[in-house]
């Protein structure tokens, strides 16, 4: 449909020569677009650019969670401060308003979205059989990139989607599988028993909780023999100069020997330093690096601090020391179930120059789904983000993850 313009005599002569009255401020400030950065500006953009969005809102309207069923049930973004509060998922808005999907991979963005695992190795659901591992090769599945999700249930504190599909890994399995996903929305008091702290009343929030299922659809049992899968949630974050990773982990013996920390290549020692029970990633969208925790070492906390935001996130995975994990190194495996639990993104430009972002992610894995016909894996995970006055959150910081903020701003 073509659009036309058409100018009448008001228009030309300005309000004043047709009697109108002149708009106020206040609704000249209501009819004004979001500014970008924005929960609001997020919102009016996926509203137009896609087909079916969901938001939980709190009772007083300042803690948010944008879903979007076009992309697989995943939050796209939150705020702890309303319409005009910051938005705390990474969007990729060229690529969502472009009129075609990408082939490879389409990172739309989302500060939570679903996948599973492995990534890598000959029980890899990203390669084909007898492909070499590199980026040429990888290939994200469609139902977890590019098809929409049914929307079974919602309300303005939880949605519920679910989808079906089948997939096969590098070694030629095929995998029936139905997935449901629900995304709740967290109150103060659900999320303070979540962290086991108390949220001090001078900190804005938003929390939110999904769980995720996944059921063996098939005729056949899943076994290791033949490769698991694994639930793997994802979350893309805006990095600055000025954000960190800080991840907890248990001081045991020899701990850095359960910290993978060359996926990509080796990252330099000022991008990435380890104690004896934290480490500490620089998340600046400038070098492609990744790093990944074991469960024997893993606690269930990892976090990011914005310094130049004054915001804190928390993300809040399950974690069983005992159980096994998919590995999703990107190389034919001699421990293929001796995998990560909690990895973290940084997102640089490619060997040709381009780049998928900047962004970062912090991420975390189920245990190896060993489903017999019919039965049904779950995982759980609590994603937060506080904002507030920097010694308030200081001391929470302190509270969760047993680190001081001023050492990392040193």
């Amino acid at each position: 449909m073509k659009n036309y313009l058409f100018f009448y005599p008001c228009l030309l002569l300005g309000a004043a020569g047709c009697n109108l009255p002149a708009k106020s401020p206040a609704a000249a400030t209501a009819k004004d677009p979001a500014s970008k950065g924005t929960y609001a500006y997020d919102v009016d953009f996926l509203k137009k650019h896609t087909t079916k969005v969901i938001e939980l809102t709190s009772e007083d309207s300042s803690a948010k969670v944008l879903l979007s069923a076009d992309y697989q049930g995943r939050v796209m973004t939150s705020t702890a401060l309303g319409d005009t509060g910051i938005s705390f998922g990474w969007l990729n808005y060229a690529l969502i308003a472009a009129p075609e999907k990408k082939k490879q991979f389409n990172p739309v963005g989302g500060e939570e979205r679903f996948w599973m695992g492995p990534e890598g190795g000959q029980y890899s659901l990203y390669f084909k059989g007898g492909d070499s591992f590199n980026i040429a090769h990888w290939q994200v599945p469609s139902f977890i990139d590019t098809e929409m999700y049914d929307v079974t249930q919602a309300s303005k504190s939880m949605a519920v989607f679910s989808k079906k599909a089948i997939i096969k890994n590098y070694s030629g399995t095929s995998f029936d599988i139905a997935i449901e996903r629900t995304v709740s929305l967290l109150s103060k008091d659900q999320l303070a028993q979540k962290l086991k702290v108390s949220i001090p009343a001078d900190i804005n929030f938003v929390g939110f909780e999904t769980s995720n299922k996944v059921t063996n659809t098939g005729s056949t049992n899943w076994t290791k023999d033949n490769g698991l899968l694994s639930i793997w949630l994802l979350g893309m974050f805006t990095p600055s100069l000025e954000t960190t990773v800080i991840i907890p982990f248990h001081p045991i013996d020899n701990a850095q020997s359960f910290i993978t920390n060359n996926y990509f290549g080796d990252i330099p020692k000022e991008r990435l330093q380890v104690t004896d029970s934290v480490l500490y990633f620089t998340c600046d969208g400038k070098l492609r690096s990744k790093i990944g925790l074991s469960p024997l070492i893993a606690k269930p906390i990892a976090a990011s601090f914005d310094f130049k935001n004054n915001v804190l996130t928390v993300i809040i995975p399950q974690v069983n020391k005992e159980a096994a994990y998919v590995n999703s190194k990107w190389e034919m495996q001699a421990q293929p179930y001796k995998g990560d639990v909690i990895n973290s993104y940084n997102d640089g430009p490619l060997a040709d120059g381009t780049q998928m972002g900047p962004f970062y992610e912090v991420e975390s894995s189920s245990p190896a789904l060993e489903l017999t016909t019919g039965a049904t894996g779950e995982y759980k995970q609590t994603t937060c983000h506080f904002q507030g006055s920097y010694i308030t959150l200081q001391q929470l910081a302190k509270q969760l993850l047993g680190v001081d903020l001023n050492t990392i701003k040193k």
